[in-house]
């Protein structure tokens, strides 16, 4: 069974800066596209960025220029670097990876981590 399970986040004050991460665990050839999604109180999920395998990235308005997804390959773990964080970014936050096992290509969703950003 392959899962992903979030880490990193936390209360942080308007401005402040955090990263959160997502491990992929289990039985799995390779990951392609992984993203970071996010649903705030009374939101819908949202995404807020997505990377291919081979680094290409793609990012809401809402997080260009204040947030940086990356990938370890070599560590199945993507990382959501965020800045100049605020209220507004307050959600849990979910990853999302497109997983291959053969010619088989399943999208997981992990647990979520809470993101509150507050004075």
């Amino acid at each position: 069974q392959v899962q992903l399970v979030e880490s990193g986040g936390g209360l942080v004050q308007p401005g402040g800066s955090l990263r959160v991460s997502c491990a992929a665990s289990g039985s799995f050839s390779s990951i392609g596209m992984m993203g970071w999604y996010r649903r705030a109180p009374g939101k819908q999920r949202e995404l807020v960025a997505s990377i291919t395998s081979d680094g290409t990235t793609n990012y809401a308005d809402s997080a260009k220029g204040r947030f940086t997804i990356s990938r370890d390959n070599a560590k199945n773990t993507v990382y959501l670097q965020m800045n100049s964080l605020k209220p507004e970014d307050t959600a849990v936050y979910f990853c999302n990876g497109a997983i291959n096992s053969g010619d088989i290509t399943v999208s997981r969703w992990g647990q979520g981590t809470q993101v509150t950003v507050s004075s």
